[in-house]
């Protein structure tokens, strides 16, 4: 079966799926075209919607707009990463919410004892870095569905932004994304990806 003859078996259009997926690409570089906070509201406003065990909404996100900012962030990222973070019209922390628990009753209301099931800071925070990981795939789906490019990385000293953005010692980054519309030469050749026999099996 073709590519084509997959995508006709999807409910979503096939124009949907290439703007989310096929041709959306990662980008490196970005034209000067504002990112708004209305965008950025809209984003989140679609993909707060996405699972989360119990409910847990871990993601928290830090809008990096201002020079002093930015300035603050660039020296923790990996050389390479850099200039694109420079260039890019908005930047976002994303980070994992270790203390969400003490949202639980007002996101998971039905289940009185759910915060107290979270008390082990260990088991606490390995649920907050899975599930705003999670979070994390729905925000870039997002930014795609809103028309605008994503640069995710994870190329960063990850305790240096944390001292320098979160130094309350609860919330943890787990990926700075560069967002805006592509610029000049934004895309890497297209990588390939894994076929559906070298991932898939039935048990």
């Amino acid at each position: 079966m073709t590519t084509t003859e997959h995508a006709q078996r999807l409910s979503l259009s096939e124009d949907a799926q290439d703007l989310l997926f096929r041709e959306a690409r990662t980008a490196n570089t970005f034209s000067d075209e504002p990112v708004t906070d209305e965008q950025v509201r809209a984003i989140y406003d679609l993909v707060k919607w996405g699972p989360t065990s119990m409910n847990q909404q871990p993601l928290r996100a830090v809008l990096v707009r201002s020079d002093e900012a930015r300035a603050r962030l660039l020296p923790h990222l990996m050389e390479g990463n850099r200039a694109k973070t420079e260039q890019a019209p908005l930047v976002a922390i994303l980070a994992a919410d270790t203390d969400f628990h003490e949202k639980l009753p007002e996101v998971f209301p039905h289940a009185p004892q759910a915060k107290e099931i979270f008390a082990e800071e260990g088991f606490r925070t390995r649920n907050a870095h899975l599930n705003a990981s999670l979070q994390v795939g729905y925000f870039l789906l997002g930014v795609r569905a809103a028309g605008l490019a994503a640069g995710p990385m994870t190329g960063f000293d990850a305790a240096g932004i944390n001292a320098e953005f979160f130094p309350e010692g609860v919330r943890q980054v787990l990926v700075v994304v560069n967002i805006g519309k592509p610029g000049e030469n934004a895309w890497m050749e297209r990588l390939p990806r894994l076929d559906y026999d070298q991932v898939v099996t039935t048990a």
